[in-house]
């Protein structure tokens, strides 16, 4: 079989990794966002709320990226990934500009810098994987 008609691995390498961070991320991300919601929603329920929607996209994203073999999920993966890359960038954005917004902190806030920047890397390397490893085109009427 040709390299040109030979499948790539999507879970090999790189692509392991990324699916790795993704759900460490998601596990971290709704455990934050448990514990604020919790404890002390009422204090800060905009950045409380916000930390509950990253971790719902971390969720998404991870599991987009596992099954991404398929155009379906690969178009989940597109979208979760771009909404999330657009999260980090407002929320980051907002949270420098109107800090009184977010009297505590979102996983987003500040770029990530609570989770070492790791929310504004991860966008860019998800997309990035997304364009390199585009799922096989199927024939029409067969299903997936």
């Amino acid at each position: 079989m040709s390299s040109a008609a030979r499948p790539r691995r999507r879970m090999s390498g790189i692509g392991r990794v990324l699916v790795v961070v993704y759900g460490i991320l998601a596990v971290g991300a709704f455990g934050r966002s448990l514990v604020q919601i919790i404890e002390r929603f009422d204090q800060a329920p905009l950045a409380f709320t916000l930390s509950a929607v990253s971790a719902t996209v971390y969720i998404l994203a991870t599991l987009a990226l596992v099954f991404a073999g398929t155009r379906a999920w690969y178009l989940v993966a597109w979208v979760a990934i771009g909404f999330e890359l657009v999260g980090v960038l407002v929320i980051g954005s907002l949270s420098l500009i109107r800090p009184e917004l977010f009297p505590e902190a979102t996983v987003w806030s500040l770029f990530g810098m609570g989770y070492l920047f790791i929310p504004l890397v991860l966008p860019f390397l998800g997309l990035w994987w997304l364009m390199t490893h585009r799922p096989a085109m199927v024939p029409a009427g067969v299903p997936t």
